[in-house]
């Protein structure tokens, strides 16, 4: 049976194919377009999952949307309509996407892929996710908590969900028992103050979180007049300080800014006495960088209020169901710092959540609902790795390199290069690291990653700066040998969770492992990524030998793209970002590529907002 699972039309479109139960592709649009956070039809997704699979239109027996359009057009339409006249811009905007084409979604599906009307499914939006880390965890019965911005009307929902493994007595059932409904929303919060601290909405939220360590929880008091919080995890915003729902512009309105003060410019320079203790920066100037540490302040304190919200409903659904397993998904469960908490002071003993927790991670969870619950076939599958993109031939690497004036030099013996490969990172530099499928979800993995060496701290700012051409800010993940990672992080049963291996949480590290992996300790915690051998051979025996040459298992991984870019999908891609870049060498499947001597990056593809 084979059942195509799509998002698209609000964020972050994608397509995933299930053959049997198991997952045999999945992508975001994003990554074939080169538009990060594409919402639009995924057309190359969908053709991609197609092909790798070796199926047409008419081999599916199933396409499955991930929400259902006419609920959420009614939401609009009340909510336009209950804050008329304010709300007349969106109601116009709305309106004018909904009848172009956000309405006609079954049309589009029948239309687009060629399949006819009775093979199209639509699942609730917060059911896809629910779906999406429940079917894609080992656990047989689990508590689930997702939440994020909105779906049709729900935020954030809680309930129990179990699986039919082989034959087993349990039934595949999903039950959402309780929900918070819009406008009430940690998601929309969360992205309030993302605005307001200069970032852009459902883009820049990582950044609230990278900048929050460096900052106080100062203001709680004053966030809280915007929220209020129970118990249980439920929460009631106080709409006199928002505008997301009856503005197309703002998120906020002149009492947020009363209560906060001016916000931030949008993606304005940061820096403070916090990341530049010696007052280094080049630009420093002492007014600008104490407005900045009252914005990392309020940073940490929205950032801390989300992860006390986030606890609540963990400790909320623990009540509830009394399982010893949770599973998570929705836009907030990437705050990875909460997930953190939820592992070392959370009353579950294993969580799992999707990697692509966001709306493209709905696409799978809408086929896997479909076939678990809608037609009531058995567990098969389990989501031990998130390489489920596209993969490119040895052939295709050569024809794209033979483009260039790169020099190059082909290894039929892998041991040969990952030994070149941890030469180059001994000297201070940066590889670039293209080999097999591209990842699922937001994070680089080791398929798609820039790499370097972590133990000089001075490797943060070449990577931001020179590379990536970032805020200085921005934290790098640390990735680790599984086998060795409880040397350097300070969390419970590191080994047995899924979490770290998706780069997925955040831990504290051990203060004597601080000064042997600056680059990636970002104040005194670390986004690590595990590997196993297993997962990933080369990525892991590259661990391997620079454990071997510094005593170390420990390496710099950030995402194989620009500022304002999308990871690098195809072999010409990543040698357009390695030309333009200050990466030293590049491993392409069998391939080292070097720079001719005196090689200055060109920047040719980036553009000037992404530069600066």
């Amino acid at each position: 049976m084979n059942i195509l699972g799509i998002s698209c039309f609000y964020h972050d479109a994608a397509a995933a194919l299930l053959v049997d139960g198991q997952l045999v592709a999945a992508t975001e649009e994003e990554r074939f377009t080169r538009k990060k956070h594409d919402s639009s039809f995924p057309k190359h997704s969908i053709d991609f999952c197609l092909k790798f699979a070796g199926l047409t239109a008419n081999d599916l027996d199933y396409v499955v949307f991930y929400e259902k359009p006419l609920v959420k057009f009614e939401r609009l339409l009340q909510t336009s309509l209950s804050t008329f006249p304010k709300s007349w811009e969106v109601f116009r905007e709305s309106m004018t996407t909904w009848f172009d084409e956000k309405l006609w979604v079954k049309s589009k599906l029948q239309t687009a892929i060629g399949v006819p009307p009775s093979k199209i499914l639509f699942v609730e939006h917060h059911l896809s996710h629910a779906a999406s880390t429940m079917f894609c965890s080992p656990f047989e019965d689990a508590a689930v908590l997702t939440v994020d911005g909105v779906g049709e009307w729900t935020t954030a929902s809680m309930g129990q969900a179990t699986a039919n493994w082989n034959g087993a007595s349990k039934p595949n059932q999903i039950s959402l028992d309780r929900e918070l409904r819009f406008p009430h929303s940690l998601g929309l919060l969360y992205s309030a103050f993302t605005a307001y601290l200069g970032f852009r909405v459902n883009n820049g939220e990582y950044k609230v979180m990278g900048m929050a360590p460096y900052g106080k929880p100062k203001y709680m008091d004053e966030v809280y007049k915007t929220v209020k919080v129970d118990n249980d995890g439920g929460i009631v915003l106080n709409m006199d300080y928002f505008s997301f729902h009856h503005s197309t512009q703002h998120t906020f309105n002149q009492k947020f800014v009363d209560l906060f003060g001016p916000p931030r410019p949008l993606e304005a320079e940061f820096y403070s006495e916090t990341t530049h203790p010696n007052k280094s920066h080049p630009k420093w100037d002492n007014a600008v960088a104490e407005r900045n540490q009252k914005y990392a302040d309020i940073a940490a304190s929205i950032q801390r209020i989300t992860e006390e919200i986030i606890l609540k409903m963990v400790n909320y659904t623990h009540r509830q169901t009394g399982s010893k397993n949770l599973v998570m998904a929705g836009g907030v469960a990437l705050n990875s710092t909460a997930n953190g908490r939820i592992m070392r002071e959370g009353p579950f003993e294993n969580l799992f959540i999707q990697p692509a927790a966001g709306d493209s991670g709905g696409a799978i969870g809408a086929a896997l609902y479909v076939y678990h619950v809608v037609l009531g076939q058995p567990r098969k599958f389990v989501m031990e790795h998130a390489y489920w993109g596209a993969e490119y031939s040895e052939g295709e690497m050569a024809e794209a390199i033979k483009g260039t004036d790169f020099k190059y030099q082909r290894f039929d013996n892998d041991d040969k290069l990952l030994d070149r490969a941890v030469d180059t990172l001994l000297q201070s530099k940066v590889i670039g690291w293209y080999r097999g499928r591209f990842e699922w979800g937001p994070r680089a993995l080791g398929n798609r990653s820039i790499i370097a060496d972590p133990r000089r701290e001075e490797m943060k700012e070449i990577v931001n700066t020179k590379i990536k051409f970032r805020e200085p800010f921005r934290p790098f993940a640390p990735v680790v040998m599984e086998d060795r990672m409880t040397e350097y992080f300070n969390s419970p049963r590191l080994d047995t969770q899924y979490p770290p291996r998706f780069m997925l949480m955040v831990s504290p590290i051990p203060q004597d492992k601080w000064d042997k992996i600056q680059a990636v300790c970002h104040m005194g915690t670390g986004r690590l990524q595990s590997v196993r051998e297993e997962w990933n051979s080369g990525y892991y025996n590259l661990l391997k030998k620079f454990d071997q040459a510094t005593g170390v298992p420990v390496l710099l991984n950030t995402s194989y793209n620009l500022r304002g870019e999308p990871i690098v999908n195809t072999p010409k891609e990543a040698l357009n970002t390695f030309a333009a870049s200050d990466i030293d060498q590049l491993v392409m499947g069998p391939f080292l590529i070097s720079k001719p001597e005196g090689y200055h990056a060109t920047g040719s593809h980036l553009s000037k907002e992404q530069v600066d």
